[in-house]
């Protein structure tokens, strides 16, 4: 196979193999949060490349320039396949070498290692250049787009021809092939629910062949074909690990308005709310301060086509901010976390939501302006937003807020799906805690709460196994992985509580190393997945030793050694596991006892 390092090309140039700048596979809606009075509605830094290479080889990260471990991935050559005949020669050519692949894509939203192949001679496949939208039915509501299509892409040309992909989720920065690998989803109990892969119709993937077909054939999987069914629910979330989406065909609708207003109420009822509210609005979401004891509802609807309004949802976290307002507002939040400023971040908090809610979050009537609720629309306009992602080089005077190569935004999320059932318990226990400790979750509404979207049962096997609320949780990580957070302790009990008392799913491209440890166990299918995998990929081309951990082939994704539970790597089962000298050692749960977090039992030693 050739690595050598051809000049760099734009696209549509011939496909090559070379050392040099790409983007990673992965998908990822993020929940971010900075002053809303500090934020610049200007044009912002393009985000950069998260592969690189030289002479030597390459490596690739996520676009927050870290994985959960902190480790570096590296590979021997990236490829840019152009076309569907292109791909099916890379892998070819790869496989024919047995050598190891991972599908990476222009913008790289995942923070786990799914991205990362194993050993330094592994191939990344590309899919930054495979951008075609390849057919159009609108007589059949129908779109066909390669899997390096993004998602502002696709909404955009849909409503070009009166189309809509009726639910997604809100950060632009995602490719088809990203969302279908991690499980993707908007908000949504309705139709057949928030999650981009409930709405594929058809699918076309590459995977590895024997030499009768050239080491690489295309398997064609379509939803009313009995005989691919089975495929069809293991591709639709893949992790990656069965080979490069070529094309995609989506079951479309027809381009609608919106109307959505913003509700502020108290949290005391919000367990017994949640569970219900999720049926009354057909793209409702919820924003919980807890430290505040309040609930942002989001009441947002279809309605008919001649309602008049032109609104638009530009997300004000999403947009293009100055790398000095960054940078000021992370050595705040570093100076809080160093004294131990809970008051500090808990005055932050109530300004940044009180200014968000004042400019309606970036919600506009007409495009300009706010003038009031309710914001009527254009569904195309008010579903996903991103604008930070427009970007002519401006020499990082601006950029997305957790863009790592300016000091800015770096933070952990957690994010994990509650079954309806069980959500009041779960927001109960959270309440308890914060009568406990009443600023304790001060450091997660500077990011804008938590935020709740609802999720529908699916048939794909490594999808939702029930009807289900994902709460997203966003929270500070400090640059040194032995440096331990304010509140350290009551994250970790909800990170615990939920997936261990109430057998929470991790979304597959967020969340830290423990909460896929046994994870796969909670899937219904799990088997039947392997299966697929085993039949699509018997030498485990697609496959790292971090992705077989998680889908439980080998043990190990817990990283265990000093300081391993700071970070995520491991749940503590000794002081060492924590940060002893700093005054944090390994204790249970405060509301949910069988959990073991790192608490602040005493001052820094001297």
């Amino acid at each position: 196979m050739k690595t050598q390092t051809p000049p760099c090309r734009s696209k549509g140039s011939e496909m090559g193999m070379r050392g040099g700048s790409g983007t990673v596979w992965a998908s990822l809606h993020i929940v971010v949060m900075v002053a809303a009075t500090m934020i610049m509605s200007v044009s912002a830094t393009p985000p950069a490349d998260p592969i690189r290479c030289t002479s030597s080889g390459c490596t690739i990260t996520n676009s927050y320039g870290a994985f959960p471990d902190r480790s570096t991935c590296k590979a021997g050559a990236v490829a840019y396949p152009t076309s569907e005949e292109e791909l099916v020669w890379v892998v070819g050519n790869a496989t024919k070498s047995k050598r190891k692949m991972k599908v990476a894509t222009r913008f790289s939203h995942s923070i786990p290692k799914l991205v990362c192949p194993d050993g330094e001679e592994g191939l990344l496949v590309s899919t930054k250049y495979m951008t075609r939208i390849v057919r159009v039915d609108q007589e059949g509501m129908r779109m066909s787009v390669e899997g390096g299509v993004t998602l502002r892409q696709l909404i955009e040309e849909a409503a070009k021809v009166g189309m809509a992909l009726p639910y997604a989720p809100y950060w632009w920065g995602l490719t088809i092939g990203g969302m279908l690998g991690t499980g993707a989803h908007g908000s949504s109990l309705w139709g057949k629910g928030s999650a981009l892969h409930d709405y594929v119709e058809a699918m076309r993937i590459v995977i590895p062949g024997g030499p009768g077909d050239g080491y690489a054939r295309i398997r064609t999987l379509d939803v009313n074909t009995k005989s691919t069914h089975a495929e069809m629910n293991a591709v639709k979330v893949s992790l990656g690990v069965l080979g490069v989406i070529a094309q995609v065909t989506l079951k479309l609708q027809p381009l609608f308005k919106r109307s959505l207003t913003y509700s502020i109420k108290g949290d005391s009822n919000l367990g017994e709310q949640a569970a219900n509210f999720g049926n009354l609005h057909e793209f409702a979401d919820i924003i919980w301060y807890p430290s505040q004891q309040k609930v942002v509802y989001r009441i947002d609807n279809r309605i008919t086509l001649d309602a008049s309004g032109n609104g638009l949802y530009n997300f004000i976290p999403f947009r293009a901010t100055s790398s000095l307002t960054l940078a000021l507002v992370r050595s705040t939040e570093e100076l809080q976390e160093s004294i131990n400023d809970a008051d500090g971040k808990c005055n932050g908090a109530k300004l940044i939501s009180s200014t968000l809610e004042t400019d309606a979050y970036g919600l506009t009537n007409n495009g300009i302006i706010f003038s009031g609720y309710p914001v009527i629309g254009y569904h195309n306009r008010l579903q996903s937003s991103g604008t930070c992602l427009d970007s002519p080089h401006d020499g990082l005077i601006t950029a997305c807020p957790w863009d790592p190569r300016v000091k800015g935004e770096f933070f952990h999320q957690t994010t994990f799906s509650i079954g309806l059932s069980m959500v009041r318990s779960f927001i109960e226990d959270i309440q308890q805690l914060v009568t406990l400790e009443p600023k304790a979750l001060c450091g997660v509404e500077l990011y804008n709460g938590i935020l709740m979207r609802y999720v529908k049962a699916s048939s794909a096997y490594l999808g939702k196994q029930e009807d289900a609320i994902d709460f997203d949780i966003t929270y500070y990580r400090s640059k040194d992985p032995l440096s331990p957070r304010l509140y350290q302790d009551v994250l970790e009990e909800i990170e615990q509580m939920a997936l261990f008392k109430y057998g929470a799913l991790p979304h597959w491209g967020k969340n830290r190393n423990l909460a896929f440890d046994g994870a796969i166990k909670r899937y219904k299918k799990a088997q039947e997945f392997l299966k697929v995998k085993e039949t699509y990929d018997p030498l485990g081309l697609f496959s790292s030793e971090w992705t077989d951990q998680v889908l439980g082939l080998k043990e190990g994704v817990s990283i265990v050694k000093d300081g391993c539970a700071l970070e995520g790597l491991c749940i503590c089962s000794q002081d060492a596991h924590c940060a002893p000298n700093k005054g944090y050692h390994c204790k249970p749960g405060k509301v949910y006892k069988e959990a073991r977090v790192c608490t602040r039992t005493s001052v820094k030693a001297q």
